[in-house]
């Protein structure tokens, strides 16, 4: 089974009551991954969200995946990290969380991706595909020959970021991404549930 196909980053603005709600009704919807996000620093909040998400998956094969924290991944065992390219470099990553653990990394532009090639990363996040709401940052949007142009550049799997949603899902999977990422298709959708089974049938 591929992990990567329908990949759920979290929310960071929601409440934990929602996030478990969301998390425990995406992944019946058949989530194959789950990204705890949390951007505010507050570390024991991490710590707290990633526990309650852990919780929820551990009667599941989909694995929890960490947002930027290597400290917080190992605080919870989570089953990887996922890095930003101004976060903890990959090869020490890498030596802290060891080498049975996932280990992603963002990658945002052509020299980041030919770079990519001596770390030792498990998959890359391709960001962002498409402007996007949650990313005000973001320098470069690949689109759908970007995306073409780094699946021939890599043989990592890739997963794409940003700009996600029902309209563009069959152009995106026809190129033969490996996963999706969706943050708020699933995650501010009335019935996660539903959403993420209407996500998948769309991937084919």
């Amino acid at each position: 089974m591929n992990p990567y196909k329908l990949y759920l980053v979290t929310d960071d603005q929601q409440d934990i009551e929602t996030l478990k709600y969301v998390v425990t009704e995406a992944v019946k919807g058949g989530v194959t991954m789950v990204q705890v996000r949390e951007k505010h620093g507050d570390v024991r909040a991490f710590i707290e969200r990633a526990q309650v998400v852990k919780e929820i998956l551990s009667k599941t094969n989909v694995p929890l995946i960490i947002n930027d924290r290597v400290d917080v991944a190992l605080a919870v065992d989570a089953d990887g990290v996922h890095l930003g390219q101004s976060d903890m470099p990959a090869d020490i990553a890498r030596t802290l969380i060891g080498p049975n653990k996932i280990l992603g990394l963002s990658i945002e532009n052509e020299v980041q991706l030919k770079e990519v090639a001596s770390l030792p990363v498990d998959y890359i996040g391709l960001s962002a595909i498409f402007a996007t709401p949650t990313k005000t940052n973001t320098k470069k949007h690949w689109g759908i020959e970007g995306l073409q142009a780094a699946l021939k550049a890599t043989s990592l799997p890739i997963v794409a970021i940003g700009g996600i949603n029902e309209t563009n899902i069959p152009q995106l999977c026809a190129t033969g991404v490996h996963g999706l990422a969706l943050v708020s298709a699933i995650c501010h959708a009335d019935e996660p549930k539903h959403a993420s089974q209407h996500l998948l049938s769309l991937m084919g």
